[in-house]
């Protein structure tokens, strides 16, 4: 909770999933509640098994090397109990969701814990966490529909290129520890080409956003909107150019806080 950037990155593309079930279905109350309880609890789960995974190699990166398992200010057993409780705690909140919701968020609850390792195994495990993460979009969207359409499909796709874009500036920063203790990551796999084509994989996240806005008949404002988004995302670039990964990996909470109002704007004002 002290650093909740990995929340709100988790919290954003959700919002956007609820958002567009709500351009058809108003939004309860109820459901708000459970995506911003829900992104809390299944962050932390994830945080809490990959620390559990990864506290050896923690011990040997300087920007992890404090983490608590690594430091031992935090035993195995203690983190494994800790997990558990956040996965009861997880676990009770889909009981008030629809019956779909709970399938879908079980599928994701696999993928939360296979990731961890997917660092050591698949040459880009940025693609694993950007289906992961983004399903927020779809198991939110469920808690107000179970009419799956194209624009969700759409905005499923952009939000996973997003994920992976801004995954891979946040490995930019690790990328010589990883080398030498043989973790895998986009930006060891795609090399001198890594930030060129994370840049367009947003671009992708954008294109997406512009699509579902064209398919569902947004109001202008949203061009305003679109039009921000493509600024800042200079703005991040920028932040990359200066190899201050790890802030252009932050920045992103900004897009994702515009992308939302701009999504609010259409369910409840325009």
């Amino acid at each position: 909770m002290d650093k909740p950037i990995g929340i709100f990155l988790l919290l954003w593309p959700s919002f956007l999933g609820l958002l567009l079930a709500g351009l058809e279905t108003s939004i309860e109350f109820k459901n708000i509640l459970i995506v911003i309880v829900g992104s809390i609890l299944v962050r932390s789960c994830g945080c809490v098994i990959n620390d559990i995974s990864d506290y050896k190699f923690d011990r040997l990166v300087k920007r992890t090397a404090k983490r608590p398992i690594a430091t031992g200010d935090v035993s195995l057993l203690e983190a494994w109990l800790f997990f558990i409780f956040l996965s009861f705690l997880s676990l009770s909140l889909l009981f008030l969701t629809p019956s779909l919701t709970l399938k879908i968020s079980a599928l994701c609850a696999l993928l939360i814990a296979i990731y961890p390792m997917a660092k050591r195994f698949i040459k880009a495990p940025q693609f694993v966490l950007g289906i992961t993460f983004g399903s927020g979009v779809v198991i939110s969207y469920s808690l107000q529909s179970d009419i799956f359409s194209l624009s969700l499909l759409i905005l499923y796709l952009g939000v996973v290129a997003w994920i992976i874009s801004f995954d891979t500036f946040y490995a930019l920063e690790d990328i010589e520890d990883d080398k030498k203790i043989g973790v895998n990551s986009s930006a060891i796999l795609w090399g001198s080409n890594a930030i060129t084509i994370a840049k367009y994989l947003h671009y992708i996240f954008y294109a997406s956003l512009a699509l579902v806005a064209y398919i569902n008949e947004f109001s202008l404002f949203f061009i305003p909107v679109m039009i921000v988004l493509v600024a800042m995302q200079h703005y991040q670039m920028n932040l990359v150019a200066d190899k201050k990964y790890l802030d252009s990996f932050k920045f992103n909470n900004w897009i994702g806080i515009v992308s939302v109002i701009g999504f609010i704007s259409e369910v409840y004002i325009f």
